[in-house]
């Protein structure tokens, strides 16, 4: 019997060459990230759970405001996967294996610099996170508590972006499935252990986190441990390259700041939604897990686009790109197709199964349509998002994404006070179509880099 481990750790040789894009090629890539991000609900489902078998309802508030507050402090640092795939996939595509382990080195220097600052900083941080979401004395006391043992994981945390690109830029996403079921099994164990076999509460959820993500970060580290074997992790002359790192740089704020666009998009559809009232804003809150359904469905043919993108853009075939772009677009299309039909034939049960408030039940229902037809319209701008991070064109990422948004506040601007809810919901389908469109105007370009 094969070990799991081992087979987690083959690299791109196991699906032919690297010019053959194949179905069989993307579906290797896509398919573990998908299964990855369905163990992601399961964690928080657990979270959840296991403080609520105290009795008590502050507990659970302080876990959900503290998991929060960190995952908001954290995502802040998430354009670190995403710019060590592009520029990873492209090291590859073109043989320099120095720079492929370079970039390890880089990622885990700003993972771990970056964590090091949030621990230093943690008070101030804490205090205005407060200040923005606040709760009752009890639930920040017990939230303070909670996350004041979770962030001394930053460091592995943040660290653990820069390791998963590297991997998925590889397309070695049977490591990442590894990776993530191992952490997320151990912390539902550690969970289970700690708050209800010796009664920690609050603190025990979060120590079951931290042991969780430290260990997860050794793991992925194992994971690379070509690099580490070989020396070239440490050849200072190529990690600390002026050019190199003004590069990495300047992608890394260039996708920051098209993802800071992208936030505020959804930042100010729950602000105004809020402005027509609780049942409103909750049928709202409702049908945005039906985006996050979406999304996790989708990142794995994304991420497929960011790793074969990314190597026929380093290695310079423009064909292998384009036939790259097109079948990992093609798989995403059908899944969207799916998941739009069962939206429509389905949704109203998974409405009902997340409340059991008559009115919000109605309202949901109400603005369903809208959701159904969201994997559709919004297929174009997840797939470019890929293809665009593949090929480290960040700068027409934060463009066409300002474009966007602009648009998508003009819209709304005039549909809300005309049609309400509805006319946000239609704003916010409008900013997927403007996506595609502003990020499809540009492709020509991204093609004759090549």
């Amino acid at each position: 019997m094969s070990d799991p481990l081992q087979d987690a750790d083959l690299s791109t040789r196991d699906i032919g060459p690297k010019e053959a894009v194949t179905h069989r090629r993307v579906l290797h890539i896509a398919l573990p990230i998908v299964l990855s991000n369905a163990t992601v609900p399961i964690l928080g489902a657990v979270d959840t759970g296991v403080v609520g078998q105290m009795g008590l309802a502050a507990p659970i508030g302080a876990v959900g405001l503290g998991a929060i507050i960190l995952s908001a402090l954290y995502w802040i640092f998430g354009f670190l996967r995403m710019g060590t795939v592009g520029l990873t996939a492209q090291a590859a595509g073109q043989g320099d294996q120095a720079e492929v382990a370079a970039l390890l080195s880089r990622g885990l220097m700003i993972g771990a610099g970056a964590g090091a600052v949030l621990v230093a900083l943690q008070m101030p941080l804490f205090w205005g996170a407060f200040q923005i979401a606040p709760g009752s004395a009890e639930v920040e006391t017990l939230a303070q508590d909670y996350m004041a043992v979770r962030i001394w994981s930053a460091p592995a945390a943040i660290s653990l972006y820069a390791i998963t690109g590297w991997l998925i830029a590889q397309e070695r996403t049977r490591a990442v499935l590894v990776l993530q079921l191992w952490m997320n099994g151990l912390n539902i164990l550690l969970d289970l252990w700690f708050v209800l076999g010796l009664g920690w509460g609050v603190s025990g959820v979060a120590f079951a986190t931290f042991i969780a993500e430290w260990s997860g970060a050794a793991l992925g580290l194992w994971f690379c441990r070509e690099v580490f074997q070989s020396g070239a992790w440490r050849d200072r002359a190529q990690i600390f390259a002026r050019a190199r790192w003004v590069r990495m740089m300047q992608l890394n704020v260039d996708i920051l700041l098209r993802s800071l666009l992208l936030q505020a998009m959804f930042v100010a559809f729950l602000f105004v939604g809020a402005g027509f009232g609780d049942v409103t804003l909750a049928a709202n809150q409702v049908l945005m897990q039906f985006l996050m359904i979406t999304s996790y469905a989708l990142d794995g043919f994304a991420f497929s686009a960011e790793a074969i993108v990314g190597q026929a853009f380093g290695a310079g075939r423009r064909g292998v790109l384009r036939r790259g772009a097109l079948l990992t677009s093609g798989w995403a299309f059908f899944i969207c197709s799916l998941l739009m039909v069962g939206f429509w034939i389905a949704g109203p049960w998974l409405i009902d199964l997340m409340t059991t408030a008559p009115e919000v039940r109605i309202a949901a229902r109400e603005f369903l349509p809208y959701v159904v037809l969201m994997p559709v319209l919004g297929c174009g701008a997840f797939m470019l998002d890929g293809i665009f991070i593949g090929a480290t064109r960040s700068r027409d990422m934060r463009d066409m994404m300002l474009v966007s948004f602009v648009i998508y506040a003009a819209a709304a601007l005039i549909l809300v006070p005309w049609l309400g809810n509805h006319g946000l919901w239609v704003s916010i389908l409008i900013s997927f179509v403007a996506r595609t469109a502003t990020l499809a105007w540009r492709y020509p370009k991204l093609e004759a880099a090549v």
